[in-house]
């Protein structure tokens, strides 16, 4: 289901933390810690806003929240589920090439 009324801002917000998910990837991340440990941790980040997104729309169903704080919350999951799944097709991909290399 797309939404037609994105907030810009909240996109911008959202393109920056995935930009930050790459910096420092490499043997040692720029924290110092492994490429296994990354992917972990956003993934993690990934399950908390698509967890957040099904809390805003329950809490809207019960009349808790606004209908902004849902599209927000919601536009902000289904950018991560993108995400995610771009860069688990990116990682099929560069798999599937490496298994295709001669030895």
């Amino acid at each position: 289901m797309p939404v037609n009324n994105v907030n810009p801002a909240a996109a911008a917000g959202l393109y920056a933390q995935t930009a930050k998910v790459g910096q420092g990837v490499g043997v040692a991340g720029a924290n110092g810690g492994s490429f296994g440990q990354m992917i972990k941790q956003a993934t993690q980040d990934a399950i908390e806003t698509v967890r957040a997104g099904e809390k805003a729309t329950a809490d809207a169903v019960i009349g808790k929240a606004d209908l902004t704080d849902v599209v927000e919350a919601m536009t902000q999951a289904e950018l991560t589920l993108q995400t995610v799944q771009a860069v688990r097709d990116r990682m099929l991909n560069a798999y599937q090439e490496i298994m295709r290399m001669p030895i």
